[in-house]
């Protein structure tokens, strides 16, 4: 049942990926067509948001961020908070592999952008940019190259992403909180509290946790601390045991719920909203920028060096092995594909770069746009040759068996 609910994701995770595409490419083209006009108007319509004495004014693409982006972190939140329980980060021997690469993958990619923005014209702020890792397009890319490659691959795949991704949030929540309202932190505390209530009553409705999750998310928006951890945290209080003998437990109900409508719902709005520039932004200044370069150069060389450097040495040293029938190329490719930063990227380049900077703004989006189409090119082209040489061989692996267990 375990592997069938892993594949399950694996084939949410790619689709959405493809759809991530076509939203991002629509926006890119909007930008630059007559009805660019429009398109920004759109993404900067301020929108305002009141409950009670709270009362919020924001841009749509803040809000999409702020708010519908939310509902993505409160769905890795369950991710991660099942893995870690009861999926693949709570075996040791499994875990090692894919969390040192993840590490690996988020530290290089932090120094090269740093080396590359330390002298003049540079912003070191964008550090955090380049350690992300996108999750639909990078299992989507795998998908596509190596249909029939061993399982293993997209399990650490998978497993890393969410690493990668507890580390994002990690960062979000330190280092962009600019100043924070006490009383309102108090009160997401309360709903907190709440919430963990709430888990020790084995028939508490669904939208008890609903109205909470929304309390968290009002009064940490309020706060002052960004409304994302809001959804991760408010995750970690949901209930995973089930409340009688053979029933699904509601962390994984939530889960799978919400899982498609934030794959093929939230995050292509954000694509959308996120991806847009125009080629009039494409000047020599943008492309050749320390921002651009670094963030590309990050993502492109920076993860493939950090994830296949910390996975070959935590396997030469015996820490972890090497993924189930998959060889080193395979690996290599994996670790390419680990560069496709797009969502979580951009995410936190428009929290890294002030909105009313919109020459830093481009930079970020030109060096995630550009470094994740060289990752993905270059990391499908690696996978796409081991699936022919082991097509040629009679070597390949049906990564989806006709029967679980």
């Amino acid at each position: 049942m375990a592997r069938k609910t892993t594949l399950e994701f694996l084939r949410t995770e790619a689709g959405s990926g493809v759809v991530l595409a076509l939203a991002a490419t629509l926006a890119i083209i909007l930008a630059n067509s007559p009805w660019a006009a429009g398109y920004f108007s759109l993404i900067k319509h301020p929108l305002t948001f009141q409950a009670g004495d709270i009362e919020v004014t924001k841009p749509v693409l803040k809000w999409i961020k702020d708010g519908l982006m939310t509902i993505f972190f409160f769905v890795v939140g369950l991710e991660i908070k099942y893995e870690v329980l009861r999926g693949e980060l709570s075996n040791p021997r499994k875990l090692a592999l894919p969390v040192l690469g993840a590490v690996g993958g988020m530290v290089v990619p932090a120094l090269i952008y740093l080396a590359l923005n330390g002298g003049p014209g540079g912003a070191v702020d964008g550090w955090p940019v380049p350690v992300a890792t996108d999750i639909a397009f990078a299992l989507a890319a795998l998908a596509i190259a190596g249909p029939r490659l061993p399982l293993s691959l997209r399990t650490f795949l998978l497993t890393l992403a969410i690493a990668d991704d507890l580390g994002a949030v990690v960062l979000i929540a330190t280092l962009f909180t600019d100043h924070i309202d006490l009383v309102a932190l108090a009160g997401a505390g309360v709903m907190l509290a709440l919430m963990v209530l709430a888990a020790r009553w084995q028939r508490a409705p669904y939208a008890v946790f609903a109205i909470l999750t929304f309390g968290v998310w009002a009064f940490t928006l309020e706060s002052g601390v960004n409304p994302s951890i809001a959804g991760v945290v408010a995750a970690m209080a949901i209930p995973i045991d089930p409340r009688r003998p053979g029933e699904t437990g509601m962390l994984k109900t939530m889960m799978q719920s919400l899982h498609p409508y934030v794959a093929y719902g939230v995050m292509p709005i954000f694509a959308f909203a996120a991806a847009g520039f125009s080629f009039s932004e494409l000047s020599a200044e943008n492309l050749f920028s320390p921002v651009a370069l670094g963030v590309a150069a990050g993502l492109f060389v920076g993860k493939q060096i950090g994830v296949l450097g910390a996975s070959a040495v935590a396997i030469r040293l015996g820490l972890a092995r090497r993924p189930t029938d998959a060889s080193w190329l395979e690996l290599y490719g994996c670790a390419v594909l680990c560069g496709v930063g797009f969502t979580m990227s951009l995410f936190i380049g428009a929290l890294a770069f002030d909105a009313d900077n919109p020459t830093a703004q481009s930079a970020v989006r030109l060096g995630v746009i550009g470094g994740s189409i060289l990752a993905a090119a270059l990391g499908m082209a690696a996978l796409a040759w081991s699936q022919v040489q082991r097509d040629r061989s009679g070597t390949a692996v049906d990564p989806q068996p006709a029967t679980h267990h």
